[in-house]
């Protein structure tokens, strides 16, 4: 009998195949006394499967490349974090062995995250999977993870740590479905990046029994269980029908009636460009350089070494845009050297620009190896700063830029909602605005980007959201001044059509997006997506907003 359940689509495609359970989690080790003398040899033993945990992730991420790499080095980073690892040596040096002194040391890291306001419960789900990593090696156990087949699958999972997600193998995964994470969790993104469609946060995805045939709608979110020859064929069709008109577009974003859309790329560092040049982007619209700040987190990078990797990605888009944001630390990226150890809620705390303000050598180091690197380069380059407030936070910003030399157009990102209502007076220090609807979001809903129960407030048909862009937007314009979107919400091929008719200039993705946005924009007059938006904002719920600009579209 076939039936349909619902979740959160992250990543366009249909899947169709068995399902297969993602491996279990190790179980819980006893609770077993050592003798005193034992206690040297078991810290040993903890220290080499924390090494050893460590070097896998890292070589994960050397292989994954890209995105991945920063967030499996940074998994890295937090399975050796001296903190951690003094305490297992302390429960071990009491009587705990070495299985058990990690998984409570590790349970009582996870509590103190998990109670921080539960703004890093993203973390948490890392922090999991590393703790298995450790004690699935000292119980000399299989890690959990992927399960092994021959014949391509649907992966069905609680959720899906970074390390999993980074190394998947397309060919053999037709598709993924987790219970929880939200649309801007790792596995969304990176799954994105692979190409693979994708739900998430859906409920009793774990119940479905293995080998069970299922047709993941990674564009609608919907799973269909058991469907029929003519849900199979309608799927396929449709699916197809996507594909073609992907395939048939090609050059510069362009609604049908050639109001010009630019469609740039979300990079991490050097490794993303051969895809964001595959996909046709015209440029860089987020360049997230928190990269080469992951490597150590005691310390900064040199210039010398900012330099070569910004002048990397410079180099590979001459006469194009590249709009690069300093570093954007902590909340879930604490750096050693410029985060706060002790804030209560680190989402609310001292992060962004805050972080580059209390540290100014930090910023003008960045500032100035971005100024070396670009001498000399016919490319278009722009820099912004991250979780900008108000007009004194731009000021103080743009005044940096200025002092390092930075021949840039200078910008703030409007991730913070009074930086949608106040975005003129912003404007008055800054010359362009970029939207982070991701965190945006966050904000404005008080809802965790990484926590499943509240995806829905993640949605970025939302809209409350969508408001929030049209001001920001509408602020640009009577300014003369650009606005772009470099959240998740461009890579949705309907919503990049619903963002240019709020007004949005330009939209900014994950390279594997841009082909399925600049279809759907070839296809749409710039009247269209204003009627589009303007239904979109009158609705009350995501869901009605979604469905309303898809009539308008579609001439229903």
């Amino acid at each position: 009998m076939e039936t349909t359940l619902r979740g959160v689509g992250v990543s366009h495609g249909v899947a169709i195949g068995e399902v297969r359970h993602m491996g279990t989690a190790v179980l819980e080790p006893p609770a077993k006394q050592i003798p005193t003398e034992e206690a040297p040899r078991e810290q040993g033993r903890a220290r080499q499967a924390v090494e050893a945990v460590a070097a896998d992730l890292n070589a994960r991420g050397h292989l994954a490349g890209g995105e991945a790499q920063a967030v499996l080095e940074a998994q890295a980073m937090m399975a050796q974090d001296p903190d951690l690892m003094a305490d297992v040596e302390r429960r071990i040096a009491v009587g705990s062995t070495a299985e058990r002194a990690v998984y409570d040391a590790f349970d009582s890291y996870r509590t103190l995250l998990a109670g921080a306001g539960e703004y890093l419960a993203g973390r948490v789900a890392d922090l999991d999977d590393v703790r298995n990593r450790i004690v699935a090696r000292l119980l000399g156990v299989p890690m959990p993870g992927v399960p092994d087949s021959d014949e391509p699958y649907v992966l069905i999972a609680r959720d899906l740590a970074p390390a999993d997600t980074a190394l998947l193998d397309p060919t053999l995964v037709l598709g993924f479905v987790t219970e929880e994470g939200g649309p801007t969790s790792h596995s969304a993104i990176l799954a994105r990046a692979l190409g693979v469609p994708a739900i998430v946060a859906m409920p009793g995805a774990g119940e479905l029994a293995e080998g069970t045939v299922v047709a993941v709608d990674g564009s609608t979110g919907q799973v269909f269980v058991n469907p029929s020859a003519e849900k199979r064929a309608e799927l396929e069709g449709a699916a197809a029908a996507r594909k073609a008109a992907v395939a048939a577009s090609s050059g510069p974003g362009a609604t049908s009636d050639g109001h010009k859309v630019p469609l740039l790329a979300n990079v991490g560092g050097p490794a993303d460009v051969p895809a964001a040049l595959e996909a046709g982007a015209e440029g860089v619209g987020l360049f997230r350089t928190e990269f080469l700040f992951l490597d150590d987190s005691a310390k900064a990078p040199s210039e010398e070494k900012q330099v070569e990797a910004y002048r990397k990605v410079l180099e590979a888009f001459p006469e194009g845009r590249v709009v690069v944001r300093v570093l954007d630390a902590g909340a879930d990226k604490p750096l050693d050297f410029l985060t706060p150890a002790d804030e209560p809620n680190p989402a609310l705390g001292v992060r962004g620009l805050r972080s580059l303000l209390e540290h100014p050598q930090v910023l003008r180091t960045q500032l100035t190896a971005l100024a070396k690197a670009v001498e000399g380069l016919p490319v278009y380059l722009e820099v912004m700063a991250p979780m900008v407030a108000d007009r004194t936070d731009a000021k103080a910003f743009a005044d940096a830029c200025r002092e390092a030399g930075l021949q840039a157009k200078f910008g703030a990102m409007v991730e913070i909602p009074s930086a949608a209502l106040r975005a003129r007076s912003i404007l008055q220090e800054v010359e362009f605005l970029s939207l982070g609807t991701n965190d945006l979001a966050q904000y404005t809903f008080a809802a965790d980007r990484q926590v499943g129960a509240v995806s829905r407030f993640q949605d970025p048909w939302q809209p409350a959201l969508l408001d929030l862009v049209a001001l920001s937007a509408d602020a640009a314009k009577a300014e003369g001044k650009s606005c772009g979107v470099c959240g998740e919400a461009a890579a949705d091929p309907l919503l990049a059509c619903v963002l240019t008719g709020l007004g949005v200039t330009s939209l900014s993705m994950g390279a594997a997006s841009i082909p399925y946005v600049r279809a759907s924009l070839a296809k749409h007059t710039l009247a269209q997506c204003e009627r589009a938006a303007a239904a979109a904002r009158a609705a009350d719920t995501a869901e009605e907003a979604r469905r309303a600009a898809q009539a308008v579209l579609s001439g229903e």
